[in-house]
């Protein structure tokens, strides 16, 4: 029946109180919360002390928005560069020289074998490079990464699939998130907002950033860091690139990669104990350390080509080995474009260029406005809900009031736990989830207020009203975190923000309404020993 040990009782508010309590460094600022965390005793275990708070979204802090999408063509260009040293390989195996070499195309490369013998020897490796496509789920989809042509006059077409060409913008996209990050998580800023959009599209938002210049020139780089030889005017198989120590002026450069910035362990600002020039100190891999003191050893006197996107940014000459396995690059930085030269080395390279489709900056007064706007909104959401609920049902309507507005306390103090984003649409779910968040204390008290026209007497009405209402306020429930797990999973941005705003209100509503509610109701029916019921 309705009876609750005094242990369980204590045990059930206790809990009720960490959960609110959870959200109050919320209700502070920044400032407030750091001097809170730095009085507190150091013998006080750290999880006791709430610290985390909520991350207001751009839409009310402000901030910079910047909505990315990935160049398919240079992203194209970049796998048909590797395409063409696999075709190399491939050609280098059987002993074959293609007429003409090995032609670059739009999607892919091209090449002319005219002996029929010799392309009956080369096909089967051609073909090798195609590889199958997997989806993360279903697993294999029967597509390929490649269409591989072959025609009567010898002509050899290797060409990028519709599906391979998907499959590969769609891995560069999670690649780029990933370096996306890192290179605003460098910067200090705190709970970026970085989601993909579509398939080739990454939205970046940065609540608090009013300027977004620096961080469109972190993402706007691919910061693809390369080692190489320069090479001799005339030689083959170099390409012309621009110098930075020669005003801008192209030199030859050799195609072969010694070392790439994938190989970089550790990359960092620093200035030149001679010319206290800045400068930026790496240090590479065991893999890129030897391949780094083989090329400089077999080089001495040769300059070195340091190549970032295409452009010679240092062409030191290489006096002496370089067998340590770390270095430094100067090119006449700045100290601001050393330590953002250190964090795009530090996070590694994106796969392709990014461009800026949009860029929005939201003002911190906008965003005040918002929060005030949604203030008023949940304050008066509240107190008519609150007036109706008690106008209604007395002092089962009072009940339910204050486990509403434990419910309320509960939402913040899990989102504050979980370091969410509020944005403006969560605050309409909070709004959202006050009227919810009592209907189920209503289909309890109407189940109650039948149960009692029915001839039941007070205590025994109560508890069929919980028990009997209980499998309709889970099944209500359900259907509606159905919807809201299908808005977060689906939606993006705002939308996201909504659900799961919307998720935390769903399982607050049931420990609230049902728990809390019943346990209150308990003691005031074993303090009054009411007749009737009381509405």
């Amino acid at each position: 029946m309705l009876r609750f040990s005094r242990t369980k009782v204590l045990l059930t508010l206790g809990f009720l109180l960490a959960g609110v309590l959870l959200g109050a460094p919320s209700l502070f600022s920044r400032e407030q919360r750091q001097a809170f965390v730095a009085s507190v005793p150091s013998w006080v275990p750290a999880w006791l002390v709430p610290s985390r708070a909520i991350v207001l979204g751009l839409d009310l802090q402000g901030g910079s928005h910047l909505l990315l999408e990935v160049d398919q063509a240079d992203l194209l260009r970049g796998q048909s560069l590797t395409l063409r040293d696999d075709v190399r390989r491939s050609l280098r195996e059987v002993g074959i020289t293609p007429e003409g070499g090995i032609q670059l195309t739009p999607r892919g490369v091209q090449i002319r074998v005219t002996d029929a013998t010799a392309r009956a020897r080369l096909m089967p490796k051609l073909r090798e490079l195609s590889q199958p496509i997997n989806n993360a789920i279903l697993g294999p989809t029967g597509a390929r990464t490649l269409e591989i042509t072959e025609n009567p006059n010898g002509l050899i077409q290797l060409l990028f699939s519709e599906a391979g060409i998907t499959d590969r913008t769609r891995r560069a996209v999670e690649q780029a998130i990933e370096v996306i990050r890192r290179r605003i998580d460098s910067t200090g800023t705190v709970e970026p907002s970085i989601q993909r959009q579509g398939t080739d599209r990454i939205l970046v938002q940065v609540p608090g950033l009013q300027d977004p210049s620096r961080l469109e020139a972190l993402l706007g780089r691919t910061a693809k860091l390369e080692f190489r030889l320069l090479g001799d005017t005339g030689s083959t198989d170099t390409e012309l690139l621009p110098s930075r120590d020669q005003g801008g002026a192209r030199v030859p450069v050799e195609r072969r990669v010694i070392v790439s910035g994938s190989e970089l362990t550790d990359a960092s600002p620093g200035f030149d104990s001679r010319t206290n020039e800045p400068i930026v100190n790496f240090r590479f891999s065991l893999k890129g350390a030897q391949a780094f003191g083989e090329a400089t050893t077999q080089n001495v006197g040769r300059p070195l080509a340091i190549v970032l996107d295409n452009e010679v940014i240092s062409s030191p000459r290489i006096l002496q080995p370089i067998t340590g396995g770390a270095g430094q690059i100067s090119g006449r930085f700045s100290v601001q474009d050393a330590n953002d030269l250190a964090v795009l080395l530090r996070s590694g390279a994106l796969p392709a260029k990014l461009t800026i489709v949009e860029r929005r900056t939201v003002g911190p007064g906008l965003g005040a406005d918002s929060i005030e706007a949604g203030k008023l909104a949940t304050i008066y959401a509240g107190i008519f809900v609150i007036l109706y609920m008690f106008a209604t049902y007395g002092v089962f309507g009072f009940i339910a009031n204050i486990a509403l507005l434990v419910h309320v306390g509960l939402i913040f103090g899990l989102m504050s736990v979980m370091e969410a984003t509020l944005t403006l649409p969560g605050i309409a779910g909070i709004v959202l989830t006050i009227g919810t968040a009592v209907d189920s204390n209503v289909l309890i008290y109407e189940r109650i207020r039948e149960e009692a026209k029915a001839g039941r007497s007070v205590i025994s009405a109560i508890q069929a009203g919980f028990d009997r209402a209980f499998a309709t306020i889970i099944d209500s429930n359900s259907t509606m975190a159905i919807a809201a797990v299908i808005l977060f999973f689906m939606g993006s941005g705002p939308v996201r923000g909504f659900a799961v705003v919307f998720i935390l209100g769903i399982l607050t509503t049931v420990i609230t309404a049902v728990t809390l509610t019943r346990m209150m109701i308990a003691i005031w029916y074993h303090w009054a020993r009411p007749k009737a019921i009381p509405f």
